[in-house]
C-alpha cells in the first residue's frame, strides 16, 4: 500500500507544476507581461484552497471513502490540465487551471489520511516516503521539459496521463490497512472543533511557516537559476549556457531523498526535533543562497541541493503532527483545513517573489522566505512545551 499511494500521489499532483514549466511559451503564445504569466502557478494554489476549504466544510474527507475520493478527485484533475491546451484565451487558461488546483484537493489530503491508516509506530517514515515522492512528481514537468525541442504540449499531456494512471491505481489496487479513521455524520461544528484544539494550532502555525518558503522557492528556483547562469556568462565567468532546467528538476526532486531521511529522523528523535532542525537549515539556505549568484555552478549547485533537500524534509511530518493532535474522527477535516491555509499563505509568497525581484534584483529575492522558518520553529517550540503537559480531562 505505501507503494501504491507513494506512486499514485506524484501521478496524481504531476501537473501542479505543468504550465509553470513552459510559462515563457504561454507568455508568448497570448502576449502576457511577466506578471500575468506568474498567475498561471499561483491560480493553481488558489484553485487548491478553495477546494480544500470546500471539503473542510462539508466534511468531505471524513464523509467520503477515500479511495473513490482521490480517484475521482485525480480524474478531474486531468481533464482541467488537459483542457489548457485547448484555451482559447488566457482567462479560460487560468480558469482550467484553478479547477485543475480545486481537483487536487481531493487527492492531497486523503492521500495522508490513506497512509495513515496503514502505519502507526513508523507513521513518520511512511509519510514521508510519499511526501518525497509526491517532490518528484511535482519536479517532473521540469524534467520533461529539460528534454531538446519538448513544447508545452508534451509537458501538459504528460501531466494529464500520469493523473489518469493515479486514479487507475488507487481504485484498483488501494485499500485501507488495520487503523482505519471512523467514519462520522456531516457536522457543522467539526472545523471549529478542530480550530479550538491548541496542539492543531501550533502544529498549523509551524506548518504556515513551512510553506511560507516551500512553494515559493519550487516556484522561483529555476528563474533564479537561469538568471544566475546569465549573470556569470555576463561576467566572463565561464559558460552559462547549462540546462537550467535538469538543474532545476534535481534540486526540487533531490527534496525525496530528505522526505525519507526526514521521516526517519522524526520517528528517532520527534518529529518537533526534526522540523526544527529543516527549517533552520532551510532558512540558512535562503539566506545564503543570494552570496552564490553570479559564481560557478560547484558553488551555486551545492547550496542549491542543500535547501531542496532541508526546504521540504519536515512537510510530511506537520501532517502527523496534525493526525496525532485531534480525535480520529477529525483527522480527514483536521489535515485538509491545515493545507487549506498552507496553500493559501503560499499566494502570498509567491507573488511577493517578482515584486522583490523588480526592486532588488534576482540575487537577494529570497532571504525573505526565511521569515517563515523562523516563525515556524517559535510556534514548534511553544508546541513542544505543550505537548509536556497533560491533556485537559
Amino acid at each position: 500500500m505505501l507503494a501504491v499511494v507513494g506512486v499514485a500521489l506524484p501521478l496524481g499532483m504531476s501537473h501542479w507544476f505543468a504550465a509553470n514549466a513552459v510559462v515563457p511559451q504561454f507568455r508568448a503564445l497570448w502576449g502576457l507581461s511577466p506578471g500575468a504569466g506568474a498567475w498561471l502557478t499561483t491560480i493553481v494554489p488558489l484553485g487548491f484552497v478553495v477546494g480544500t476549504a470546500l471539503f473542510a466544510m462539508l466534511n468531505v474527507a471524513d464523509i467520503a471513502p477515500a479511495r473513490q475520493l482521490f480517484a475521482w478527485s485525480a480524474l478531474v484533475g486531468a481533464t482541467a490540465n488537459l483542457a489548457v491546451l485547448a484555451a482559447p484565451d488566457f482567462s479560460s487558461a487560468l480558469a482550467c487551471r484553478f479547477l485543475s488546483g480545486a481537483a487536487m484537493a481531493g487527492v492531497y489530503p486523503p492521500a495522508m489520511k490513506m497512509i495513515a491508516t496503514w502505519f502507526r509506530e513508523r507513521r513518520g517514515l511512511a509519510v514521508g516516503t510519499i511526501i518525497g515522492t509526491l517532490t518528484v512528481g511535482k519536479a517532473f514537468p521540469y524534467l520533461v521539459h529539460a528534454i531538446p525541442g519538448a513544447t508545452m504540449v508534451p509537458v501538459m499531456l504528460t501531466g494529464t496521463i500520469m493523473a489518469v494512471l493515479a486514479a487507475a491505481l488507487v481504485f484498483l489496487f488501494y485499500r485501507d490497512g488495520p487503523f482505519p479513521f471512523a467514519s462520522r455524520p456531516f457536522s457543522w461544528g467539526l472545523v471549529a472543533s478542530v480550530v479550538r484544539e491548541p496542539r492543531w494550532r501550533l502544529a498549523t502555525t509551524g506548518y504556515l511557516g513551512h510553506m511560507w518558503e516551500l512553494y515559493a522557492f519550487w516556484t522561483w528556483i529555476p528563474a533564479w537559476l537561469a538568471a544566475s547562469a546569465l549573470a556569470r556568462s555576463a561576467a566572463h565567468l565561464g559558460r552559462g549556457h547549462a540546462n537550467t532546467d535538469a538543474i532545476a528538476f534535481g534540486v526540487i526532486a533531490v527534496g525525496c531523498a530528505g522526505c525519507i531521511w526526514g521521516g526517519l529522523a522524526s520517528d528517532k528523535h520527534g518529529r518537533e526535533w526534526l522540523v526544527t532542525v529543516a527549517m533552520a537549515a532551510s532558512g540558512a539556505c535562503a539566506l545564503l543562497l543570494g552570496f552564490t549568484f553570479g559564481a560557478s555552478w560547484w558553488l551555486v549547485v551545492p547550496v542549491a541541493l542543500a535547501w531542496g533537500w532541508f526546504v521540504i524534509a519536515d512537510s510530511a511530518q506537520f501532517s502527523v503532527l496534525v493526525t496525532e493532535s485531534v480525535g480520529e474522527h477529525a483527522v480527514g477535516t483536521a489535515l485538509t483545513l491545515q493545507v487549506s491555509l498552507g496553500f493559501l499563505l503560499t499566494m502570498v509568497s509567491i507573488q511577493l517573489v517578482p515584486v522583490l525581484v523588480s526592486v532588488v534584483g534576482w540575487q537577494w529575492a529570497f532571504p525573505v522566505l526565511a521569515l517563515g522558518p523562523a516563525a515556524g520553529i517559535a510556534a514548534i517550540w511553544r508546541l513542544t512545551g505543550l505537548k509536556r503537559l497533560p491533556r485537559p480531562g
